[in-house]
């Protein structure tokens, strides 16, 4: 038994020779393969120009490709910007849901940025720019309470007005021009009556040319006569 252990172990170890003999051979080959004279000057300087001590992390090269795509990385956007927005949009939905449930508005995003469409018909007397703020006062405050906060931090808004397709009373309006723009501007007004800075906000009337739903249904009528704030997106200051 003794013997036949001996004879194991000396047949394991053989065949580490023979291993390390074909390493060396493989070695051996690449460098005779080796030609110093198709080395990239570039590549070579780009790589001796790496300093600093490597366990504090990694340093970019000064020239070269490399060196190109980390200051290309470097410069795109930060990924805080997208968080915020998606906390916004959060934070709104869960601080309007009574209002969403009963369809004075809705809380949406697209590449402006987070929109809080106020429904016209809950907030305004048909063909009136005057808010009704008896009923909606609790909910203008709100939402300026809510513009104010370091959820949208120092974020810009947009107050857009936008009507259906109905002419207006020509007696009060020239136009749905004027209706939209109106009651933008009251609205804004009312928001920063109750602290927004106004000094972030803009204001637009767009009548009827951007409408949600078809101008052909009431009910489509009814979704379109509407004043969106929107926490607007870093492209559209």
């Amino acid at each position: 038994m003794a013997r036949s252990r001996k004879k194991a172990k000396g047949a394991t170890q053989g065949w580490l020779t023979t291993y390390s003999d074909m390493i060396t051979l493989v070695l051996c080959f690449f460098v005779m393969l080796f030609n110093p004279n198709e080395i990239d000057e570039v590549q070579l300087q780009a790589l001796a120009s790496i300093s600093g001590d490597p366990t504090k992390g990694g340093v970019s090269l000064s020239t070269g490709r490399a060196s190109d795509l980390g200051n290309t990385i470097n410069s795109l956007p930060s990924m805080d910007k997208g968080k915020t927005m998606g906390t916004a949009l959060k934070k709104a939905v869960s601080l309007f849901t009574p209002e969403i449930k009963s369809n004075k508005m809705t809380v949406t995003s697209d590449e402006r940025g987070v929109v809080i469409s106020l429904s016209a018909d809950a907030f305004f007397s048909p063909g009136s720019a005057e808010l009704n703020i008896e009923e909606t006062r609790d909910t203008i405050l709100q939402l300026a309470q809510f513009l104010s906060s370091d959820v949208v931090g120092n974020r810009k808004f947009r107050v857009e007005g936008h009507t259906d397709s109905a002419p207006v009373d020509g007696d009060d309006w020239t136009s749905n021009w004027e209706l939209s723009s109106a009651r933008a501007v009251n609205v804004l007004h009312r928001l920063t009556d109750f602290g927004a800075n106004e000094m972030r906000f803009s204001v637009a009337g767009y009548a009827d040319t951007q409408p949600k739903f078809s101008n052909d249904t009431a009910e489509g009528r009814a979704y379109n006569r509407r004043v969106d704030i929107i926490i607007l997106d870093d492209a559209h200051f």
